[in-house]
């Protein structure tokens, strides 16, 4: 049988299991590390007449305890907000590990934004010098802003306020009512400057090249979730410590790290990866900023993906077509 697992049932699964959806993608980079994943690099589909928008496809296998092949298609069209509706979209393709054959297909936008989210909160948490009191910085509004917060505050991290930056600024303000919901009249509305000035900085726009100047450099003890990946100037991030979730995955498609090694003219500036951090193999130097750069590994789709369809199995909303395959 085939199962199609629609967004409400892909919501559900996940935002009753936080804790859950840390530990599954903290197990899935550590998988990685130990090389019990294939994770192929992603295939950018372009539209020449249209540059914003993109469609990408992810291919992945998660070994060890998941044991799961998979794709995830997601597309990118920033237009769509002036049509109503969500700048993304995606679907995750399951299959059997025996057999190859598809199982199901999962809407997947909550799953990438969820993954991505827990990722940063990760982060967060394991490159945070201390751990102690925190203010914090969102450029970007979106859903994937809004995600992470959700998981920034789900695992502790102690904000003393938080201000958000966004190029549309009547999507600043509903932003800050959902962030006051974790941490009440403590928010605002800033300028970009004012936003960069915060201790924890998370960059989740649609910037397709970077933006900030050549010359900005983050503060000591300042920690830099660069999730969109491409609004930071090359220069910025050879003055920092960097950490990857995967160095030859991030170091391409011109996001701001694959810049910073064609300025370079090589690989030396990048600290290591999260898994380093998380095993202990990677010390950081308090006393200077770090980036977390996720290009964003499929194998946590996959890890998510898994989560979503043990509990759709037990959905009525699961959608299960018999004969979906010739036999």
């Amino acid at each position: 049988m085939f199962q199609i697992v629609p967004h409400a049932v892909a919501v559900d699964a996940l935002s009753g299991s936080r804790d859950a959806v840390l530990t599954a993608v903290k197990k899935a980079y550590l998988a990685h590390d130990r090389g019990q994943t294939v994770n192929p690099s992603s295939h950018f589909l372009r539209f020449p007449d249209r540059p914003a928008d993109r469609i990408i496809a992810l291919p992945a296998y998660l070994g060890g305890e998941v044991g799961m092949p998979g794709l995830k298609w997601i597309s990118s069209f920033p237009g769509n907000h002036e049509l109503g509706l969500p700048r993304a979209s995606a679907v995750l393709l399951l299959n059997d590990d025996r057999t190859g054959r598809p199982v199901a297909c999962l809407e997947s936008a909550q799953i990438s934004a969820v993954r991505t989210a827990a990722s940063a909160a990760l982060a967060a948490r394991a490159l945070r010098p201390g751990n102690g009191p925190a203010s914090v910085g969102f450029v970007g509004a979106g859903v994937i802003a809004r995600t992470i917060a959700d998981f920034l505050h789900h695992t502790g991290l102690p904000v003393t306020h938080f201000l958000c930056h966004d190029l549309v600024p009547e999507r600043a303000q509903p932003f800050v009512g959902h962030g006051e919901k974790h941490w009440p009249g403590s928010g605002g509305v800033a300028d970009l400057d004012a936003t960069l000035g915060c201790d924890v900085i998370v960059f989740a726009t649609t910037a397709g090249k970077p933006y900030l100047p050549e010359t900005l450099r983050f503060a000591p003890g300042q920690t830099v979730l660069n999730i969109s990946l491409r609004d930071i100037h090359p220069q910025t991030l050879l003055a920092a410590q960097n950490i990857v979730d995967d160095v030859d995955h991030c170091l391409r498609a011109q996001t701001s790290p694959h810049l910073a090694e064609e300025l370079s003219g090589g690989r030396d500036f990048v600290t290591g990866t999260l898994a380093d951090v998380l095993l202990g193999r990677c010390e950081l130097r308090t006393r200077e900023p770090v980036v977390f750069s996720p290009f964003g590994l499929g194998v946590l789709d996959i890890a998510l993906g898994a989560i979503v369809l043990d509990h759709a199995k037990s959905d009525s909303r699961t959608v299960t077509v018999a004969n979906f395959f010739e036999d």
